[in-house]
């Protein structure tokens, strides 16, 4: 991994990390993109991720064709050191009840990363670019609920990286971890 380790939590026996750097070249179990509900990676966080993976990660997202709002799915990682992306449909800032969405969306992601049995995922700010989330409010949310999962439901996943290539972005993951 190029990037760095800005900051470190450990909660449970279970460490969060906020990590500066680019997320496709994250080397844990699972990497979390920031998903459309139709599962069309063109732009941000999805583009960069089809780009490095390959074709494989959109073909594969194509059979399964749709993720709700609040949702996550899982497809393989392509040529990614990851062995999974999990998408997770975070909101659009303005469609409504955007907060309980984004809480549902990073709760989804780590639950599917449960089902996979990994021990460690990359999460980057859901919604906070494209989507409009504003940074800050958004962060805060990724942050509680990461906390949360891994004091309440986790087995299995040991690290959470919150990865963002932004440093304003890890700067507000710090700040509410």
């Amino acid at each position: 991994m190029k990037g760095k380790i800005l900051n470190e939590k450990e909660i449970n026996g279970r460490n969060i990390y906020v990590y500066l750097g680019d997320i496709t070249e994250m080397d844990t179990d699972a990497i979390v993109n920031a998903a459309n509900e139709y599962l069309k990676h063109g732009g941000g966080v999805a583009g960069a991720i089809v780009r490095k993976g390959g074709k494989i990660i959109q073909e594969e997202s194509n059979k399964i064709g749709y993720c709700p709002v609040g949702e996550a799915v899982v497809t393989s990682a392509g040529n990614l050191k990851a062995k999974y992306v999990i998408h997770a449909v975070g909101p659009r800032w303005g469609e409504g009840d955007e907060e309980k969405k984004l809480k549902n969306a990073v709760k989804n992601a780590l639950k599917r990363g449960e089902e996979k049995n990994i021990k460690s995922i990359s999460i980057p700010a859901i919604s906070t670019g494209i989507f409009g989330f504003p940074k800050e409010k958004g962060c805060k949310i990724i942050v509680e609920e990461v906390k949360n999962f891994l004091k309440e439901e986790a087995k299995s996943i040991e690290k959470v990286y919150l990865c963002d290539i932004n440093e304003e972005t890890c700067k507000f993951f710090s700040k509410f971890l």
